[in-house]
C-alpha cells in the first residue's frame, strides 16, 4: 500500500492541532476536570458544531462529512497530543460505527444528523471482558455496565446486552426512565468513568439497531475499528511526551550543561522518537486499511493498537523519569500522559492480546514448539 497524505488531510491535520493546542491549556483541562460536569463542554461544541470534526466518518447523506478513518486519525492523534477532557473518540469514533455496522437506515437517519453536528452525544456502554452483559427480556432491561466512558456527558448509550437468544445493541437514551449513573474513581482523570444501572428499563423497538438480528459480528466490527483508531491518540500521547521532554532537556541546566546534551539523556530521547515515529506510522497504515475495509483491515489494527500501546507507554514513563523531580508531581502534566497510556493501551485490547490476534491471523497459534 501506498500511502501519503493529501492536501486536505493535511489541512485538517494543521487545523486540529493549531485548534485543540490553543484551546486546551493546563489550567483549563483542570478548571474542566474539577468542575460538576467533569468534561470541557464548551470544547465539544467548537469541535462539533463550528469544526465539524464530531460529523467526520458521518455520510455526507445524514449530515457529516463522509471522510473516514485516516482524517479521523489525524484528528485523534491531535487528541491525545492536548488530552482534551471531550468525547470525541467515544462519540464521533465508536457510536457512530456501531450505528453504521448495526443500525437500519431508518435508525441511521434518526441518529447520525445528530452525532454529526455535535448537538447528540453517545457512548459505548460494552462490559469488558469478563463481565456479564445487561439482560433484556420482555422489553426491559436489566443489570449494570462498569466503566462507560463520559457517560455523565452522553445522552445516548450504544448498550451491548443478552437477549437470551444472542447479543443485541440497543440505542438506548440516558434519560430513560429506571437509567441511573454514578461516576467512579478511575486511573485516568481526562476520560472519565461511570457505573450505569438499568433496572427494568423499557426499551423500544426501534431502540434496538438493527432490530432482531444478532450484533456480535457488528460488536467485533466496531470493536476492531475501535482499536485501530485508539492507536492515533495513543500516538498522540507518545508524540507529546517526547516534545514536552525534549523542550526540558534543553532548557534544564546541570553541572553547567542543558541535561539534552548528555549522552544518556539523547540516547533515551532517540529511543523515544524511534517508537513515535514507528507509531505515527502504524497509526495511519491501520486507519489506511480500515478505509479500505479489505483483508488488511483487522490485522493493521491490532498491530497498530500493540505498538502504539506499547510506545504511549515507553514515552510517557521516560516523560516523567527524564523530567526529574518535577515529573513526579501532580502540579506537572506528565503523569496524566502517564496515565492516559495505561488506561488507553488497555482498552479494547491490550498490547498483548493484539499481538495474539496477529499471531493467530499469521497461523501462529496452531504451531506448538519442537520438542527438545
Amino acid at each position: 500500500m501506498h500511502f501519503a497524505l493529501t492536501e486536505d488531510q493535511r489541512a485538517i491535520r494543521d487545523a486540529a492541532r493549531d485548534f485543540l493546542a490553543s484551546a486546551t491549556s493546563a489550567e483549563g483541562r483542570a478548571a474542566a476536570l474539577e468542575s460538576a460536569e467533569g468534561w470541557d463542554a464548551g470544547l465539544w461544541r467548537a469541535l462539533g458544531a463550528e469544526l465539524g470534526f464530531a460529523g467526520l466518518m458521518v455520510p455526507e447523506a445524514q449530515g457529516g462529512s463522509g471522510l473516514g478513518p485516516v482524517e479521523m486519525a489525524l484528528v485523534l492523534e491531535a487528541l491525545g497530543e492536548t488530552l482534551s477532557v471531550v468525547p470525541l473518540f467515544e462519540s464521533a469514533v465508536v457510536s457512530v460505527a456501531a450505528v453504521l455496522a448495526a443500525g437500519d437506515v431508518d435508525q441511521a437517519a434518526a441518529l447520525l444528523p445528530g452525532l454529526a453536528s455535535g448537538e447528540r452525544i453517545a457512548t459505548p456502554a460494552w462490559p469488558r471482558e469478563g463481565e456479564p452483559l445487561p439482560l433484556l427480556a420482555g422489553g426491559a432491561l436489566t443489570g449494570a455496565v462498569r466503566y462507560v466512558p463520559f457517560a455523565q456527558a452522553a445522552n445516548l448509550f450504544i448498550l451491548a446486552c443478552d437477549n437470551g437468544q444472542g447479543l443485541s445493541l440497543v440505542a438506548l437514551p440516558s434519560d430513560a426512565p429506571g437509567v441511573t449513573v454514578a461516576r467512579q474513581i478511575n486511573l485516568d482523570p481526562t476520560r472519565p468513568l461511570s457505573t450505569v444501572t438499568l433496572e427494568g428499563v423499557a426499551v423500544a423497538p426501534e431502540w434496538i439497531l438493527g432490530g432482531s438480528a444478532d450484533a456480535s459480528g457488528s460488536l467485533r466490527t466496531c470493536q476492531a475499528r475501535a482499536a485501530g483508531l485508539l492507536a492515533a491518540e495513543l500516538t498522540g500521547v507518545a508524540a507529546h511526551s517526547l516534545a514536552s521532554t525534549v523542550d526540558y532537556a534543553q532548557q534544564r541546566v546541570q553541572f553547567g550543561r542543558p541535561i539534552g546534551s548528555f549522552q544518556a539523556v539523547k540516547h533515551a530521547l532517540a529511543d523515544m522518537m524511534v517508537q513515535v515515529e514507528a507509531a505515527r506510522s502504524a497509526s495511519l497504515y491501520a486507519a489506511a486499511a480500515l478505509d479500505l475495509n479489505g483483508p488488511e483491515a483487522l490485522e493493521a489494527a491490532s498491530i497498530a493498537k500493540a505498538w502504539c500501546g506499547d510506545a504511549a507507554n515507553h514515552c510517557a514513563g521516560q516523560a516523567i523519569q527524564l523530567h526529574g523531580g518535577i515529573g513526579f508531581t501532580w502540579e506537572h502534566p506528565a503523569h496524566l500522559y502517564f496515565k492516559r497510556a495505561r488506561a488507553s493501551s488497555a482498552w479494547f485490547g491490550s498490547p498483548a492480546r493484539h499481538r495474539e490476534i496477529v499471531a493467530g491471523l499469521m497461523g501462529l497459534d496452531a504451531m506448538t514448539p519442537e520438542p527438545a
